[in-house]
């Protein structure tokens, strides 16, 4: 029998032949990378600062540690944990920062995207939750096209990662300064 996506495989099996992809920023490798749904896997820790806002549903399966999905929603800033062996539906559009601070496994399913319905990455300030940077586009492949943008976003220099509400700078790449002025923020939930 001809397979397109050949017979059943160990998923952990998968995961010991591919560790080195689960890197940060975003941490995933494609299981299957040519199907109708993008099949990843996410590895941690792995910690952001920036916001995903996915046209589609993702579905999360926590195999291993605890993680959590900073929220931003009208202007606040909210958290849905997601715990060892938890499944989670996420509806699209919830703007959603993945945050995995142990070591861990999820498996993520999502749609592939329908020919215009771009994704964006934005950047919060994390002391006034006014939107510092975004960016959209087609997305071909989540495990290139997303960290492509993280990095045209820490490229930027202070000014252009400035606040236009508060004045504060956002800190690019340094996700420990950004979730630290995150636990001081009026505008958590």
């Amino acid at each position: 029998m001809d397979l397109q996506y050949g017979y059943p495989k160990s998923l952990m099996g998968w995961v010991e032949d591919n560790r080195t992809k689960l890197q940060p920023p975003i941490c995933n490798a494609e299981v299957y990378p040519d199907g109708n749904y993008i099949i990843n896997m996410v590895g941690g820790p792995n910690s952001r600062a920036d916001f995903h806002d996915n046209p589609t549903e993702e579905i999360f399966y926590q195999i291993k540690g605890n993680a959590f999905l900073n929220i931003w929603d009208r202007g606040r800033f909210d958290r849905i944990d997601i715990k060892e062996g938890e499944i989670f539906l996420l509806p699209a559009h919830v703007i959603h920062s993945p945050q995995r601070p142990e070591p861990g496994l999820c498996l993520l399913v999502e749609a592939v995207r329908p020919q215009g319905a771009h994704d964006s990455l934005k950047w919060y300030c994390a002391k006034c939750a006014t939107m510092v940077w975004r960016a959209e586009k087609q997305l071909e492949s989540l495990v290139h096209d997303l960290p492509a943008i993280s990095r045209m976003f820490y490229a930027l220099s202070d000014e252009e990662r400035r606040c236009s509400s508060c004045g504060t700078v956002h800190p690019g790449s340094d996700f420990a300064a950004w979730h630290k002025q995150l636990l001081s923020s009026e505008a958590k939930v």
